[in-house]
């Protein structure tokens, strides 16, 4: 079963085993098969950093909720200082 995951949109509605079916390597790889042939035989271009921003943004974002905007807390999470977590909240606005 593959499915395409916009924005969190639908996630609620997935049983807590469902959610767990697929390790995140496999949503991602999955995601870029569909990036790369909506490209439609144009060439990419910027393909890691708009990974890594999209993944890393989304990491932040739920690391934060998950320890309820503890930024300490989160670093240690994450396995960062937490001067390099502020610095990447504020990159992503999320501070």
């Amino acid at each position: 079963m593959s499915a395409v995951i916009r924005d969190g949109e639908g996630l609620d509605k997935l049983p807590r085993r469902e959610r767990r079916r697929q390790p995140l390597r496999a949503c991602v790889q999955s995601a870029l098969e569909i990036y790369f042939m909506d490209l439609d035989g144009h060439d990419a271009d910027g393909v890691y950093d708009m990974v890594i921003g999209q993944v890393e943004q989304a990491m932040l974002e739920s690391v934060m909720a998950h320890t309820r905007g503890n930024q300490t807390r989160a670093a240690e999470v994450l396995g960062i200082n937490r001067t390099t977590l502020r610095k990447k909240l504020k990159r992503y606005g999320l501070l």
